[in-house]
């Protein structure tokens, strides 16, 4: 006796039984049965699948047509869904803010230990006690630490996060503008990113005299008009965008899943016709075909369309009298956007739950490329591919980390549940217009508007904060180097320090308070991802450091030689000195609300 249970009482083992219309409560296998089912909650597919027993319906799926008996196979978290939502909340990208921090205490942290040895060397010559020096060493340490750092990415985020929600961008995680500059992959998801997930006629071919409209109007009769399976409302949209009518129906019978086959009776001058709307293979055993039959199946099948025979005739005695290609329609700027996205020097690899001949029609339509993999292609050699096809929710998530353990950052385009897990882990991941709720909230930039060239807007914008971020960097390396390195060679020289301790903590604040009008510099971007390459900018940040550094312990030595100052003295005259040189470079800087080129390497 059949018992009806909430959900959530299921478990392995229970027998249940589906029909039209169920929303699939677990991951299943089908005992018996045959049906139709929409996975696209899974795999972002708009076109139902057919399973037979012993295949496995997945949780969240619903069913379309037919009815089955089917055992419980994985419920909650170790379901298909579950896993998915599982993922969506364990996902996360490593932040390179927090990398960089590190890099810069790391390299600031190196020298003050070498500074700080030659201080107490020199006192030890000198007879001075190392306590005196040791309020001096916690401030030479603390000016290590890059206090405004975070609140200068935060002010360069946040201006052109403003920027880009005038264009109809909208930032939900603030890193997501920063980590777009570094993106040299990006993943974009087929269907409803690159298509519009709403399959259309794209091509008939005809057998006989039959006439375009007269097969139209075939089809329509044997269409469900009461569903919203996307074929019927691919045939019957065409038919009402042409005035057309659907011929007058006397019996109809929907799309039966073991059958794998629609019927109508239609009202043919009086007679009565059959008609026959379904698969290639479904209609060559019922309907006579013609010589050429399966070679224009072949031949639109690799072009990535579903084809659909139509037949009809008297008495059961059909004939097939041409081929529907049904193909999801591609975004009006999908080429555009991605010629001018692969311009930004990021290498743009597909990933669809689709077949491989539908994936690679369409990789080759928006010139992605043609080679197709599979998911073991994508975990062995990622990049030796320019898609992959027959991939689920915890497939592409697996993809996006394989890329990232290859050192690639990754940006990943997407729309539905299947793709939530794989935005969140992604470097930056950027959610479409029609995107679903959970979608938008894995994703850190979320497009309001269905334009796939706004993708190349945040890339811009993530250059334009890479580079007010890299003159922050090189200005906070090379001040605090100058400033320690003053005081240490000051001390070596004159047997003092050239700045009081009070002094010397109003610097530190005041260059921190300078630096930070820095995330609003005006900058261009590049048409290649960037890096943070902590030795080279160290390297700059040396050149900048020995210059300063010369010319301080030039005015050091005037006053001390020549001017006959006491330390007091000295020590006013060299913070007006630092001071007069912090806001010169300040302005040297912000010119224009932009820094000099040799400055945002």
């Amino acid at each position: 006796m059949w018992k009806i249970l909430p959900s959530m009482e299921l478990v392995p083992g229970d027998i249940v039984h589906v029909r039209i219309g169920d929303i699939v409560p677990a991951d299943m296998e089908i005992v018996s049965g045959t049906v139709s089912t929409d996975e696209s909650a899974l795999t972002g597919e708009s076109i139902d699948v057919t399973k037979q027993a012993g295949e496995t319906i997945f949780s969240a799926s619903t069913i379309s047509h037919g009815e089955a008996i089917a055992s419980v196979t994985a419920i909650g978290t170790k379901s298909s869904y579950g896993k998915t939502a599982e993922l969506v909340r364990t996902a996360e990208a490593l932040g390179r803010l927090q990398v960089l921090l590190f890099n810069i205490v790391r390299y600031l942290a190196y020298l003050d230990i070498v500074l700080a040895v030659i201080l107490v060397i020199t006192a030890l010559i000198h007879g001075t006690s190392w306590q005196e020096l040791l309020p001096f060493l916690v401030i030479l340490f603390i000016a290590t630490i890059p206090i405004s750092m975070p609140a200068s990415f935060t002010v360069a985020n946040s201006l052109e996060e403003q920027n880009l929600a005038k264009e109809h961008v909208l930032i939900t995680g603030l890193t997501g503008i920063q980590e777009a500059a570094s993106v040299n992959v990006l993943l974009v998801d087929k269907t409803g990113t690159l298509t519009n997930n709403r399959p259309e006629i794209d091509k008939l071919v005809l057998f006989g005299q039959m006439k375009d409209d007269e097969l139209l109007k075939l089809a329509a009769a044997a269409s469900d008009d009461t569903s919203n399976d996307s074929i019927s409302t691919a045939v019957l949209g065409v038919l009402r965008r042409q005035n057309l009518s659907v011929p007058k129906r006397t019996s109809f019978i929907a799309f039966d899943p073991v059958q794998k086959i629609s019927r109508a009776q239609i009202d043919d001058d009086g007679s009565q016709l059959d008609v026959a709307l379904e698969s290639p293979e479904v209609i060559t055993k019922i309907a006579a075909v013609p010589d050429q039959f399966m070679e224009q199946v072949e031949l639109l099948s690799s072009k990535g369309s579903r084809v659909l025979a139509v037949a009809s005739g008297e008495s059961g005695k059909l004939v097939c009298h041409g081929l529907i290609a049904l193909a999801d329609s591609l975004r009006d700027d999908a080429k555009e956007s991605i010629a001018k996205i692969k311009g930004l020097g990021i290498r743009i690899i597909m990933i669809t739950g689709d077949t491989i001949g539908t994936a690679k029609a369409v990789a080759e339509q928006v010139v992605i490329g043609s080679r197709i993999g599979t998911l073991e292609d994508a975990l062995s050699n990622p990049l030796d591919f320019d898609g992959f096809a027959n991939v689920y929710p915890e497939d592409k998530y697996k993809i996006v980390q394989a890329m990232q353990k290859l050192g690639m950052v990754v940006g990943m385009t997407g729309d539905g549940i299947n793709d939530a897990p794989a935005l969140k882990q992604a470097d930056v991941g950027i959610a479409v217009s029609t995107a679903t709720d959970v979608a938008k909230s894995s994703a850190k930039v979320v497009l309001t508007e269905p334009h796939l060239s706004d993708i190349a807007r945040v890339i811009d914008g993530g250059h334009r904060v890479y580079r007010r971020m890299m003159t922050w960097t090189i200005t906070k390396l090379a001040r605090t180097a100058e400033l320690a390195a003053l005081l240490t060679f000051g001390f070596i020289f004159t047997g003092f320090f050239p700045v009081s301790l009070s002094l010397i903590v109003f610097i530190i604040v005041m260059n921190d308070m300078v630096t930070l009008t820095l995330g609003t510099d005006k900058a261009w971007p590049t048409a290649v991802p960037e890096t943070w390459n902590m030795p080279r900018l160290a390297k700059i940040s040396a050149i900048f450091t020995i210059g300063w550094l010369a010319l301080g312990l030039g005015i050091l030595w005037f006053y001390f030689k020549f001017q006959n100052l006491n330390a007091a003295q000295i020590s006013s005259l060299m913070f007006l000195s630092i001071y007069h040189n912090i806001v010169r470079h300040h302005d040297f800087c912000h010119a224009d609300f932009r820094c000099p080129k040799n400055m945002v390497l």
